[in-house]
This record gives structure tokens, C-alpha cells and sequence, in this order.
């Protein structure tokens, strides 16, 4: 079943433009990682959350550690999907997030995606900031 009708889902439109597709209008494969990428950030800005203060102030940058990716069908030139993310995992310096691509409701692509947070610094793993390591409160403090 889709993600993307649970309350705690957060989701984000993309429309598919030239630039995401082949010379046949399809969408090419590494442009989902950018459709994927686009709904991780603005989950995290919808939390209060700015990836470039969390680098200026708390010296903390989240990298992509791993990443699986589940092609179902695909999307063209000129749809309009919805990106969805859910927090599915959390670790002491990882966390994991369920993403899915979807148009009209019918699911084109699954993802489980592992971000690690490291020291802007140092890339070092450091331990998840408190507002994502607990299940209560939101945003930098």
C-alpha cells in the first residue's frame, strides 16, 4: 500500500519538464534523484529546518548514505507527480525516510533512503540534532 495516504506522510508537486527527460520524453533515471532530493529539502523546511543554518550555525550537513530505488513506471514530460517522504527510521547518527514518485495516484517509484549527519567540518557521523532524534518538537533550537 502507498505511503501516501497516512496522516504523518509530507508531500511535494513536481511537474516534469524538458530538462528531467530523454529524447523520448521520458524521464531519465537520475532525474528522480533530484524529484527525491527537492521533497527531502522541503520536508526539512516545513519542520523549520534550513540545510544551510544547520551548516553556518550547527556545523551539521546530511549526506545521502544509501539509497534503493524501486522503478515501477514511468513518468513523462509535462506530469504532474507528488514527491511523498515519511521518517521510517531513526538512528543514532542516520535516519532513514520512505519516499514514493506518484502521478494521479498511481505509484511510478519507491525509495528507502539513509542520511547520514555528519560535522560540516569534520565529515565526521555526529549524532541526529534532538528536534529529529525524538518524536516530539520540530525545527533548529
Amino acid at each position: 500500500m502507498s505511503i501516501c495516504y497516512r496522516a504523518d506522510v509530507f508531500s511535494f508537486p513536481i511537474r516534469v519538464y524538458w530538462e528531467d527527460t530523454d529524447a523520448g520524453g521520458v524521464v531519465y533515471h537520475a532525474s528522480y534523484l533530484r524529484f527525491l532530493e527537492r521533497a527531502r529539502t522541503e520536508w526539512l523546511r516545513g519542520q523549520g529546518v534550513a540545510q544551510g543554518e544547520l551548516r553556518d550555525s550547527h556545523d551539521l550537513i546530511m549526506v545521502v548514505r544509501a539509497m534503493q530505488l524501486d522503478f515501477h513506471k514511468p513518468a513523462r514530460l509535462d506530469d504532474e507527480l507528488l514527491a511523498t517522504v515519511l521518517l521510517a527510521d531513526r538512528r543514532q547518527a542516520s535516519f532513514t525516510v520512505s519516499q514514493e514518485l506518484l502521478r494521479g495516484g498511481e505509484c511510478l517509484l519507491r525509495a528507502e533512503v539513509r542520511i547520514a549527519c555528519l560535522n560540516a567540518s569534520q565529515f565526521r557521523p555526529r549524532a541526529l540534532p534532538d528536534w529529529l532524534a525524538s518524536d516530539t518538537g520540530h525545527g533548529v533550537t
